[in-house]
């Protein structure tokens, strides 16, 4: 872990926060619970205990894996439906296949990002491919939540297929962070993750000993989890972990620094950095749901089983 790397950062691009930028303090600092996903694939539920108003535009976010799995073990989910927001699966290890109602899908390895705008609703499906499942093997991956505010609440089902290689390269002035922006952007450098909501999602590889400090949008929150590694957070260097969220204040750049000493089978600091607008307007949220009113879960509820958000197809290819 990772995929998407460079033998030599300091070839890329710089990012610092300017001097003068306030620094965004530490409000809190909390801990995964785990539990399984879908036909039983381990996940950490990163934003568990987080109150909505710090997440928001973001709903949930699941660590799925790391995990080697041994021959006939790799998992995934069973056809199920969506309304009402995004969801963005980032693949740091392994193979996943996705495919909806709509359309869309395809398959995403190591380090690619598959990006489903539900919009008015589809179903869809997530599993492993065959060979992967016959052979077993490392897997490891996010899935995180976006929030559409009302007005794109039921527009047209979107899929983006975002290639590993495709993402933004950055680095620390001093080469000891490796930064890729999947979506959103860091100081003019653009990801390609086309958003309905303004966000900012970077991952994150730190260096033992190093630190980097972000310019950060002053009218997004700001938010840290750690996928792997150790280290501190903020100017006053609370200190964070694998499987942990860091929840930061108002200010203008936040603050990463990876332990001099990490874990064994994780050389460096590995960090997942997230910010958006927030939508700040009514949610409703019932399971695979997200509206702004009770009325509306109901008609979600009511058109899924209708039948009105797509039908599973008879070959679905997984």
């Amino acid at each position: 872990m990772p995929a998407v790397t460079v033998d030599n950062p300091l070839t890329l691009p710089k990012v610092a926060a300017s001097g003068d930028a306030v620094a965004r303090p530490v409000l809190a600092v909390t801990t995964a619970p785990s539990g399984f996903e879908g036909e039983g694939f381990p996940v950490r539920r990163a934003f568990a205990g987080i109150n909505y108003r710090h997440l928001d535009p973001f709903i949930m976010m699941d660590q799925m894996g790391e995990v080697e799995y041994a021959a006939g073990e790799p998992k995934g989910t069973p056809w199920h439906p969506h309304r009402g927001f995004e969801t963005v699966t980032y693949l740091i290890d392994g193979t996943f296949i996705h495919q909806d109602s709509n359309g869309g899908g395809g398959t995403i390895e190591n380090g690619d990002t598959q990006w489903m705008t539900a919009g008015s609703g589809l179903l869809h499906i997530e599993a492993p491919p065959e060979s992967l499942v016959q052979s077993g093997g490392l897997f490891h991956g996010l899935q995180l939540w976006v929030n559409l505010p009302k007005a794109d609440k039921m527009m047209d089902p979107r899929y983006q297929d975002i290639r590993g290689g495709e993402v933004q390269l950055l680095a620390s002035p001093d080469g000891g962070a490796l930064l890729r922006v999947i979506a959103g952007e860091l100081d003019g450098h653009q990801g390609p993750g086309i958003t309905h909501t303004p966000i900012t999602m970077i991952h994150a590889t730190v260096r033992p000993g190093a630190e980097v400090t972000l310019p950060w949008r002053e009218d997004f929150n700001g938010l840290a989890y750690v996928l792997a590694g150790r280290g501190t957070v903020g100017a006053e260097r609370r200190p964070l972990a694998m499987g942990q969220t860091a929840v930061f204040g108002a200010g203008g750049s936040l603050t990463v620094r990876a332990d001099e000493r990490q874990d064994g089978h994780t050389p460096d600091l590995e960090v997942v950095l997230l910010g958006g607008r927030p939508i700040r307007e009514p949610m409703a949220h019932y399971g695979p749901f997200v509206m702004n009113s009770q009325a509306e879960l109901k008609q979600a509820f009511e058109d899924f089983q209708a039948g009105r958000l797509g039908t599973v197809p008879a070959v679905h290819g997984m």
